[in-house]
């Protein structure tokens, strides 16, 4: 692995095709088990979309010691790989988050899944460990989003709204307007990347990590931890350096974290030394009608005004 100090900017990463009306998507339980009512209605959303979510074998699974993952480690990468490289498969959407991808994205045949060619992967949460390989290991962009079994995706329109729109027209939401404001002021270039603060901690030091943030607009979002325990993971980023370098930021929802007026102080202290605009409550992450970021596009952060303007959309 590269020293951070010598690590490039991030670049941009190859998009994958929009989606069309009958286009194929497999719905994959990488983490977390996954209620099957909620599975359902999630599928039931997606057809209602014109599209056709075929279920992978293993997505009702409950591990039998660990009931906090859906099925075996070896079975939850098994569904994903083979979701991904079957070739009448357009997009792969992820069901839950929970935990559960770091025990098993060093099981995935990665070499097969770069000759299956790009698609659209969306997920969110526990799914950043994803994002972060599919944009070292593939060079391909994602959509931090919703999840197909996920509260959000079932019953929240505006969440909703704006992952169809991604997916199927995603030139009318360069633009993303989320009516969050400036904890640092300013605007700022460069490519997407970031998710769930925890897991983006959690995964330095491991194979293929992605070296730095050096080049990003970086979103980072969480769910219950304390304010401490998001000093924590912070203070780990920018003492292995892995912040050195970054554009901007980009903070999402903090649900479950406590009065956020106790948090954005933590904010101010941790990241304002960095000398680059912060936006905060942008609206993606665990909180009702979270909007899809794509990672891995160049985009133009505006601070003051609250937007992040993609340069191109968000798949081809």
């Amino acid at each position: 692995m590269k020293d951070v100090k010598d690590a490039k900017d991030a670049k941009a990463l190859t998009r994958p095709k929009r989606l069309a009306p009958g286009a194929r998507v497999a719905v994959v339980a990488t983490s977390g088990p996954v209620p099957e009512e909620r599975l359902q209605a999630g599928l039931d959303v997606l057809r209602g979309w014109d599209l056709d979510p075929v279920v992978a074998p293993h997505v009702l699974d409950r591990h039998g010691e660990f009931g906090y993952l859906a099925g075996a480690d070896a079975d939850r990468a098994a569904d994903l790989q083979n979701a991904w490289c079957d070739p009448t498969v357009d997009a792969v959407l992820c069901a839950r988050g929970g935990y559960g991808v770091q025990r098993m994205v060093d099981l995935l045949d990665w070499e097969a899944m770069r000759a299956a060619g790009p698609k659209v992967l969306v997920g969110f949460s526990d799914i950043t460990v994803l994002h972060e390989a599919f944009a070292a290991r593939l060079g391909l962009a994602t959509l931090y989003g919703p999840v197909a079994a996920g509260v959000d995706f079932i019953k929240n329109a505006r969440a909703q709204d704006h992952l169809r729109a991604t997916l199927f027209a995603p030139e009318t939401v360069c633009t993303i307007a989320s009516g969050g404001t400036a904890l640092v002021p300013g605007r700022a270039r460069g490519i997407t990347l970031g998710g769930c603060l925890a897991l983006l901690a959690t995964e330095r030091g491991t194979p293929h990590a992605r070296p730095s943030a050096a080049g990003g607009l970086l979103c980072l979002e969480d769910v219950g931890e304390t304010t401490y325990q998001l000093d924590r993971y912070l203070t780990q980023l920018l003492r292995s350096g892995w912040l050195e370098g970054v554009r901007g930021i980009l903070l999402g929802s903090w649900e479950r974290c406590g009065d956020y007026a106790a948090i954005r102080p933590m904010f101010a202290d941790r990241l304002g030394g960095l000398g680059v605009p912060v936006v905060e409550e942008f609206g993606f992450g665990h909180c009702a009608g979270a909007l899809t970021i794509p990672f891995g596009v160049p985009a133009e952060l505006d601070a003051d005004s609250g937007t992040l303007t993609l340069d191109e959309p968000a798949l081809r």
